[in-house]
């Protein structure tokens, strides 16, 4: 594989994290750059560890990881979208009132190995095409980090102008997210 499939391939691989990024930018009333920085980190580091894994793992484990990944990933976004809708919802703070961007790690984390098992599927592609693997890992986990950072701020400009509407766009666009997994890798979307 060259640097330019590579390239492409990380790009792929970031849009997911990218995404979710753009929806945790959506819930800052104001940019918080340790929170843009720490979802950016997790978000390139899985991205990162899941080829790696998948590498180490090979084809050995492959047809098990791969029957189950989409479910995974659905019901992560689903209950974590479920959960920005809901807190939308019945917030109840003052209008004009700035609220505070909480950083939540365990969601960070499931936020992130969500977005990231299609990586591990990669991984196994790597050992199968003997794909030098160190530079690979580090390609895809810069790229992921510059594009989350990027998502963050992206939606952080949109979430500031339109409050919980954008939350609520934000958790749908979640569970829209898992939903694409799902249906894509049963077979039902191209």
């Amino acid at each position: 594989m060259g640097f330019a499939e590579l390239l492409l391939l990380s790009v792929g691989l970031a849009m997911d994290a990218f995404s979710v990024a753009v929806c945790k930018g959506l819930s800052m009333k104001r940019i918080d750059y340790v929170g843009a920085f720490t979802t950016a980190l997790f978000f390139g580091v899985f991205q990162a560890i899941m080829p790696l894994i998948g590498y180490f793992l090979g084809r050995t484990f492959a047809g098990y990881i791969t029957a189950v990944d989409h479910w995974v990933a659905f019901v992560l976004l689903a209950v974590i979208g479920g959960k920005m809708l809901w807190e939308a919802v019945t917030d109840k703070d003052e209008p004009g009132e700035v609220k505070a961007y909480k950083l939540d790690i365990k969601e960070l984390f499931l936020l992130a190995v969500a977005t990231s098992i299609d990586a591990l599927a990669v991984g196994v592609v790597f050992a199968v095409q003997d794909t030098p693997i160190a530079g690979s890992v580090c390609t895809i986990g810069l790229i992921t980090f510059a594009l989350s950072f990027a998502g963050v701020a992206v939606g952080n400009r949109f979430g500031s102008r339109f409050g919980s509407k954008a939350e609520i766009a934000g958790g749908i666009i979640l569970i829209l997210i898992g939903l694409k997994i799902l249906l894509s890798d049963l077979g039902i979307l191209p």
